[in-house]
């Protein structure tokens, strides 16, 4: 049975009962016909769009077929789920590209979206590797630091330029570095006491050990705060920069190589390959310019609460939504 679009509810979690018999192919309104969805599947979907919020509204849908429709994609509305308490309607389309994405993207009012050619699958196993400062935690570690340590302003507006991507990111970690040279040591278990995890966090990593997927963070911070996380959490890795300290002061060195953008890229690889998880079933996770590669190399590329050069070039953005928004994700298949 056909179900009009002018008559089916305002909020799209009251839509399950209606789209429980399967897939409906939108039709558009032509020579005085309404807008409707028909029972129906595409043959050969060449892409998915994903619409989340935490409440979902038609208007969501009507503002993206829109999009659609100016650009000749034939759609399918494919499901409606709540995961994490938030609403998500799954649309498979018969064309994709990235023009399309950034086109759905400039519409988006009060919901986030995902427009991509393809999700990793929740039933099958996967991995999920996140950046730590203000992605898994909701502050930069090394500003805390610089704050305790009396050199706060320089130190931030360092950190800044490094994730805005107008300063190399090694570069920019040395020289905060270096302005800690000689402050006290512990001052890293008084940042770690006051660590505020991103919202979603411990939903997101539940929900992944319910799938048997791993997760693993991949931080341009510092290990001591990497570790707390993947004590605390249960993660399965964690790779972060080691800072020099003798006699319980900082010396301004960081030992060994700096986990860069490059290093996050490859640590992806590694440890999918470690896992035997298709690059396919990874996900990656961050908002800095130094995600970029990381996000690219993944299956799906998540920037969160991203800045303007991330958004730009990041596969999937939210931007309301936090860390749940990527459980939804995962699941809307």
């Amino acid at each position: 049975m056909a179900l009009l679009m002018d008559v089916l509810p305002e909020q799209v979690r009251d839509w399950t009962d209606m789209l429980s018999c399967g897939a409906y192919l939108w039709q558009p309104g032509q020579q005085g016909e309404k807008e409707q969805l028909t029972p129906g599947r595409l043959a050969a979907p060449a892409g998915h769009l994903i619409l989340l919020a935490e409440k979902l509204n038609k208007s969501a849908l009507q503002s993206s077929l829109q999009i659609l429709d100016e650009a000749g994609v034939q759609v399918e509305v494919s499901g409606v789920k709540r995961v994490a308490e938030r609403d998500l309607l799954s649309l498979r389309l018969s064309a994709w590209s990235p023009a399309l994405k950034s086109r759905l993207q400039a519409v988006a009012d009060d919901w986030d979206l995902a427009c991509v050619p393809a999700l990793p699958q929740a039933d099958k196993p996967g991995l999920v590797l996140m950046d730590m400062d203000s992605t898994a935690i909701e502050m930069e570690c090394i500003d805390e630091i610089a704050l305790l340590a009396g050199v706060g302003e320089e130190v931030a507006a360092v950190t800044r330029a490094a994730m805005e991507g107008s300063l190399p990111f090694a570069e920019s970690l040395r020289r905060r570095v270096r302005a800690l040279a000689g402050a006290d040591a512990a001052i890293i278990e008084q940042v770690i006491a006051r660590m505020p995890l991103m919202p979603g966090l411990i939903v997101l990593v539940e929900g992944l050990k319910a799938m048997g997927w791993k997760v693993a963070l991949a931080s341009g911070g510092f290990t001591p705060f990497t570790g707390h996380l993947r004590q605390t959490l249960g993660l399965d890795a964690d790779f972060a920069n080691t800072l020099e300290i003798r006699d319980g002061r900082f010396t301004g060195e960081v030992l060994g190589d700096i986990v860069d953008a490059e290093a996050k890229a490859r640590i992806l690889v590694e440890l999918a390959a470690r896992y035997d998880i298709p690059l396919s079933q990874t996900v990656a996770i961050g908002d800095g310019a130094n995600d970029l590669l990381m996000l690219a190399q993944a299956g799906l590329g998540v920037a969160l609460h991203a800045k303007p050069l991330v958004q730009e070039k990041a596969p999937v953005c939210l931007n309301l939504l936090s860390l749940e928004g990527v459980l939804a994700l995962l699941q809307a298949r």
